[in-house]
């Protein structure tokens, strides 16, 4: 069920900005030590994640961009009562963002990547892994329907995207998924949680409240 849309923001600098500013030389104390380069390219875990005024949805677990043009959709579970999944519906494609709990040495995602592979395989589809911004990529052709994977590994989370698209736009379709990944913010709390259980959604009171009027009204 749509939920609603985003009007246009201004367009943004092409370039952002990959590093805090180092201080000039002759501002170095004697005690100086050469600070670590700060990336600021995400996704983010929430403790680093910045202030700044891109429009996102919160689902408590994730925070995941609203592109402009884009309208989001709710996908309830009938059996279990609740959220089975949140999907930002562009003109490329159908994107899913969803985040779970991931060891702390990391590496998920190179292990969910190959059993998605596999399973793809079994079903039929085409798929051709590759290499992406975080690493490991995954394309698959269902039919039309074209699919790309991406995952990064975060402290104790791993973070899984996937755009749903007709084939006619599959070159568009991967970028349009890693503007969405690279700005959604993770919310892991601190709750200890078996590795690879979905982190929890949640929806916006506005939305929750639109989501159960549609309910009764189809009841």
């Amino acid at each position: 069920m749509g939920i609603f849309g985003r009007k246009r923001r201004p367009a943004e600098p092409e370039q952002r900005r990959g590093r805090h500013a180092a201080p000039e030389p002759e501002d170095l104390g004697e005690d100086y030590e050469d600070p670590q380069p700060v990336f600021t390219d995400g996704p983010f875990d929430v403790a680093d994640a910045p202030e700044d005024e891109i429009p996102r949805i919160d689902l408590g677990s994730v925070r995941v961009p609203v592109p402009d043009g884009s309208q989001v959709q709710v996908e309830m579970d009938p059996a279990a009562g609740g959220v089975r999944a949140v999907h930002v519906v562009t003109p490329q494609g159908q994107i899913t963002v969803s985040a779970y709990a991931a060891p702390r040495s990391g590496g998920l995602w190179e292990e969910v990547g190959e059993e998605l592979t596999e399973q793809l395989r079994k079903d039929g589809a085409r798929v051709q892994p590759g290499q992406g911004e975080w690493g490991f990529e995954l394309s698959a052709l269902i039919g039309d329907v074209a699919l790309r994977f991406v995952g990064v590994d975060g402290p104790r989370w791993m973070l899984r995207g996937v755009i749903a698209g007709p084939q006619s736009l599959a070159a568009e379709a991967p970028g349009v998924l890693r503007d969405i990944v690279r700005d959604t913010i993770v919310v892991r709390g601190d709750s200890p949680m078996p590795v690879r259980s979905p982190l929890p959604i949640t929806l916006p009171d506005a939305v929750a409240q639109h989501v159960a009027e549609q309910q009764a009204q189809q009841a």
